[in-house]
């Protein structure tokens, strides 16, 4: 039995389903796991998607969006029969949620990048996908069931926001083959990019054009850096996606290996993004720190204050660089 048979028959087998993704949720993370709940929906399963926050503003516009609840508000969520954990490299990303999964709970783990660790009891894990929405996509035409138009919505979101709008190098034939199938339903293209890429507030972009000259070029131009303070974080609405945007602008710069972004999640944690427009592994870079990722989009947490955490970090980067 393959894979695809396994989790295709766990779906069919349990009747329950907790369904979750990390912490701060990208929209393929969200569009996968509206995706899957209402595919077990039809199916007749139970289902709960709760994520340690709800959907965020911004992605309100996803259909069903509403259903995702946060973790503050679930915790008496009857035990499931079974958690279904998507664009994860390791369980504990999911954060609170953790705790709703008993020792008995059959984890199934569908995901995409290369870090994955494999935690679950079946693991679904597709490198060679651009996306976890494709890998959603090719599971639910194994399973012979005929798709919807929101749940094709919420794939199509998955895969054109995990590929840059189809500019990354994760972009393949198979990518655009499985669009061209989702485009079939009648959604609007234009409009789902203008809600993702082109729907700021003016009072973020105007902070956006006051922040983004604060960066740093370090090692003969192959580093920039840029710090997120909690006072700087506080400046900006909840819809506005301030990190993304940051390296949309930055990526435009010719000779730059990795991109870095620091940001202050406590006293003492920073949280740290990274992109990579060459050769470099940022993945790879990132997995040092115990994080993980892709080869060109990773990122991870470092239990030290900003100040000391940016130390360490670029310090390794540098090592990697003269290597």
């Amino acid at each position: 039995m393959t894979t695809w048979e396994k989790v295709l028959s766990a779906l069919r087998k349990h009747k329950s389903f907790l369904v979750s993704t990390h912490v701060n949720p990208d929209p393929d993370a969200l569009g996968s796991e509206l995706s899957m709940a209402s595919y077990l929906r039809a199916l007749g399963k139970r289902v709960h998607i709760v994520n340690e926050e709800p959907a965020p503003q911004r992605l309100a516009f996803l259909p069903q969006a509403r259903q995702v609840k946060g973790y503050a508000k679930n915790r008496d969520v009857a035990c499931c029969d079974a958690a279904i954990i998507l664009d994860c490299g390791e369980l504990d990303r999911i954060g609170k949620v953790q705790k709703l999964i008993s020792p008995e709970t059959f984890i199934i783990n569908i995901d995409h990048h290369v870090t994955n660790d494999f935690f679950g009891d079946i693991n679904l894990v597709e490198p060679k996908a651009s996306s976890t929405a494709e890998v959603l996509y090719t599971l639910f035409k194994e399973s012979g069931r005929a798709l919807t138009k929101d749940l094709a919505f919420n794939l199509y979101v998955g895969l054109m926001t995990d590929t840059g709008s189809f500019r990354f190098e994760n972009t393949t034939a198979r990518t655009h083959a499985i669009c061209a199938e989702l485009m079939k339903f009648g959604f609007s293209v234009t409009d789902i990019y203008r809600k993702v890429y082109a729907s700021i507030p003016y009072k973020d972009l105007k902070e956006f054009t006051k922040l983004i000259s604060r960066f740093d070029v370090l090692y003969g131009g192959r580093v920039v850096c840029v710090e997120l303070s909690r006072a700087i974080l506080a400046r900006f609405s909840k819809q506005f996606d301030l990190r993304d945007t940051i390296f949309q602008f930055l990526r435009a710069m010719h000779g730059v290996d990795v991109f870095v972004i620091f940001t202050e999640a406590g006293a003492k944690k920073t949280r740290i993004n990274l992109r990579s427009s060459s050769k470099f592994d940022v993945a790879k870079l990132a997995s040092d720190f115990s994080g993980g990722g892709h080869k060109r989009a990773s990122g991870c947490t470092i239990d030290k204050g900003m100040k000391e955490a940016r130390q360490v970090f670029l310090g390794r980067i540098g090592k990697l660089l003269r290597a």
